[in-house]
């Protein structure tokens, strides 16, 4: 089930995207090995561990099973932007205990070790001394984290820290500031283990919205989603969840200000996705509402898919008519959602232009009846009836009556029905 739709979700992200599949430890390593397939393991960024509940496990018998995962992919990992997390409102207080000239521009600051890691290449461009602040030089025992220039950039700028050991020999860190150059607060990166919050504050939220008797099965929190969200978008991007549930991922990106795409084909989308969006745009408190400084607001549009093309056969169902192909020849030729017809407009099987080339379908005898002459075969006579265009031409029918040599000196592509209309 979930392969042709990765594949399909693939298509849809943008070259800067990325998707995350939440998944048990039942599926989470199959799952993996066909990620790594459709988006390549090139572009795999991380598999998150989500810590989903505390305590718990009276019934189990051998283990309490309190995670989850949430496998991470890039469309392609060179064009993904960093990642970011707001400020952590507990920083100054856990982190940051020193101050200097800078504290009310750059706010206190911790320090970190100048001396690089054994784990780094060795590089001679960062083996230098650092004048300590008695005159005397300090030399790294391997080498530094930064290039000279950057390091006597800092320690101009008061931004290096000098201690001495008991061994009365000096070491060098540098200055980690709350705040950047413009007094914007540092950001986090993302984490691999997220701690909560938990399944039960997603029950707690269902059941504020939904009642008990009509509450939805294990939801995910929206604290949840907005860590996702927080770390993998920008306000206004789009986001798209393709098996909504209980509608979480479209109450939390309106909240956050994404747009939002859900699609759901169980019953809760009209008893559980409709009615919590609703309460969303009035403004309810529940979730990250407090957290976001959500009022309400906004609005959604919600859609009944039309009957499928494709039957469970890979053929055009005979119930579509020509409108609903047309739509969608449309939209698989030139990725755009094809124009409506003006009112009083004559159909025709002339779609449209789109850089250049014009589009016809033949079906669903739009020219008259089913015979060639004036049916879905394209022939001279049909040729003859279709909408001109100086350019090149694509045109879809059951067969064609033309040669190939015509075709090309006419500048036509023919594209059979039904094996020529892609059921993607």
């Amino acid at each position: 089930m979930i392969y042709p739709r990765l594949t399909l979700l693939r298509d849809f992200l943008r070259k800067d995207g990325s998707i995350w599949v939440s998944i048990d430890d039942n599926e989470a390593h199959y799952l993996k090995v066909i990620m790594d397939e459709v988006f390549g393991r090139s572009n795999f960024l991380t598999t998150y561990v989500w810590k989903k509940a505390y305590g718990g496990g009276a019934k189990s018998r051998w283990f309490v099973g309190l995670h989850e995962y949430i496998h991470c992919f890039a469309r392609d990992l060179t064009s993904l932007p960093d990642m970011h997390l707001p400020p952590d409102p507990s920083a100054e207080s856990r982190y940051y205990k020193m101050s200097d000239e800078k504290v009310q521009q750059r706010g206190p600051f911790r320090v970190k070790p100048l001396e690089a890691t054994k784990s780094m290449d060795r590089r001679e461009n960062l083996v230098y001394p650092i004048p300590a602040p008695d005159g005397s030089e300090i030399w790294p025992r391997r080498q530094w984290w930064w290039a000279k220039e950057r390091a006597y950039g800092a320690l101009a700028n008061n931004e290096l820290y000098f201690s001495k050991g008991r061994d009365g020999k000096w070491s060098v860190q540098y200055k980690q500031y709350l705040r950047n150059e413009e007094g914007i607060e540092r950001s986090r990166k993302p984490v691999s283990i997220i701690d909560g919050p938990y399944t039960q504050e997603g029950s707690k939220e269902s059941d504020a919205l939904f009642g008990v008797a009509n509450r939805f099965a294990f939801p995910k929190p929206e604290g949840l989603i907005s860590t996702i969200l927080e770390a993998a978008s920008e306000p206004g991007d789009l986001i798209l969840d393709s098996f909504l549930g209980s509608g979480t991922t479209a109450a939390v990106s309106h909240k956050m200000n994404r747009r939002y795409i859900g699609i759901e084909m169980g019953q809760h989308a009209e008893t559980h996705c409709v009615p919590r969006l609703r309460k969303v745009v009035e403004g309810e408190q529940g979730g990250i509402s407090k957290a976001v400084g959500w009022q309400g607001g906004g609005g959604f549009r919600f859609y009944r898919l039309g009957r499928p093309i494709f039957n469970a056969d890979g053929m055009i169902d005979p119930a579509i008519r020509f409108p609903q192909l047309a739509a969608h020849v449309w939209f698989t030729e030139t990725k755009t959602p094809r124009p409506r017809p003006r009112r009083g407009e004559t159909r025709s099987p002339f779609l449209g232009v789109h850089n250049g080339t014009a589009y016809y379908l033949l079906y669903n005898g739009i020219l008259g009846d089913r015979h060639p002459q004036h049916g879905n075969v394209l022939t001279r006579a049909i040729l003859a009836e279709l909408t001109p265009h100086d350019g090149p031409r694509i045109i879809y029918g059951e067969s064609c009556r033309l040669s190939a040599t015509t075709l090309a000196r006419l500048g036509i592509t023919f594209k059979q029905t039904p094996y020529d209309v892609r059921a993607r």
